[in-house]
C-alpha cells in the first residue's frame, strides 16, 4: 500500500482545478479521472487526510465526494476500515461491456451526415500509437480510454458523456489485473484508426460494425484474464 505523502503529491497538482470554490462534485470528478487514468489501482485505502490536504478540502466535503463515487461503483466503504477503491467482479466487467456495446454503437449509428468533429478522436488514436513507440502501455491503456470517451462525446449529450466517465472510469478498474498491457491494448490501435477512418470517410454502418467487433472481442479477452485473476484469489474483499 502506498503511504499518506505518496497518494497526495499526485493531487497536489489537480488542486487548481477546484478553482475558488471547492465542492464535492468537483473533488469527485478529480478522483474520478485519477481513477480512470489508473493512479488508484483496485483495493488501495484511501487517504482522507492526504487527498484533503492535497486538494484543500474539508473533511466533509471529501467524504461527500467518496460517498458520490461509491454510489457509481468506484469505491466502496469498508466499516471502521475506511474508503478503499472497489475491486470489481467477473460480472461486473461483462456488464460494463453490455452497457458500453449499447451506448457507443447508439452513438456512432446516431451520428447522420459528415464531416464530424474528429480532432479528439484523432489526438486519442495519435496519442496511443506514440504512447506504444515509446513502448509505455499505461499511456496506450490511457489513451484508449480517451478515444472512447471521445468517441462518445460525437452524440454531444452532456448526459451520456458524464453516464460514460464513470464506466470507462469503472473498467479500468479491470486493467489492473493485467499482467502482460501490451497483449490486450496494442492491437486496438490499428482498430482505433480503422474506426476513425471510417467516420472520416462518413461510412457510419461500417465504423459501427468495426466497433461492434472491437467490443466484442475486447470483452472475451478481459473477461477471460480478469476471471482467471478473481479465481486464484489475488484480490480479497
Amino acid at each position: 500500500m502506498r503511504t499518506t505523502e505518496s497518494q497526495a503529491g499526485g493531487l497536489a497538482d489537480d488542486r487548481p482545478l477546484l478553482g475558488r470554490t471547492s465542492t464535492a462534485e468537483r473533488v469527485a470528478d478529480i478522483l474520478r479521472t485519477r481513477i480512470a487514468e489508473g493512479y488508484f489501482p483496485p483495493g488501495e485505502r484511501l487517504s482522507e487526510d492526504g487527498i484533503g490536504k492535497a486538494l484543500g478540502v474539508s473533511r466533509n466535503t471529501l467524504r461527500e465526494a467518496f460517498r458520490l463515487l461509491t454510489h457509481e461503483r468506484l469505491l466502496v466503504h469498508q466499516l471502521n476500515r475506511g474508503v478503499f477503491v472497489r475491486v470489481l467482479a467477473v460480472e461486473d466487467v461483462e456488464d460494463i461491456y453490455r452497457i458500453r456495446r449499447l451506448i457507443e454503437c447508439a452513438v456512432v449509428r446516431g451520428l447522420g451526415a459528415p464531416p464530424f468533429p474528429l480532432d479528439g478522436l484523432d489526438k486519442a488514436v495519435s496519442d496511443g500509437e506514440r504512447a506504444a513507440g515509446r513502448q509505455e502501455w499505461k499511456g496506450v491503456s490511457t489513451a484508449n480510454i480517451h478515444f472512447h470517451r471521445e468517441l462518445v462525446a460525437l452524440a454531444a449529450s452532456p448526459r451520456t458523456d458524464e453516464l460514460m466517465r464513470s464506466v470507462l472510469a469503472e473498467l479500468r478498474l479491470a486493467f489492473h489485473v493485467v499482467a502482460d498491457p501490451r497483449r490486450l491494448h496494442e492491437p486496438y490501435l490499428v482498430r482505433n484508426r480503422e474506426i476513425l477512418e471510417r467516420l472520416r470517410a462518413g461510412d457510419n454502418a461500417a465504423g459501427e460494425q468495426l466497433l461492434a467487433d472491437y467490443l466484442d472481442d475486447s470483452r472475451t479477452q478481459l473477461v477471460e484474464v480478469y476471471a482467471r485473476h478473481i479465481e486464484a484469489g489475488n484480490w480479497g474483499p
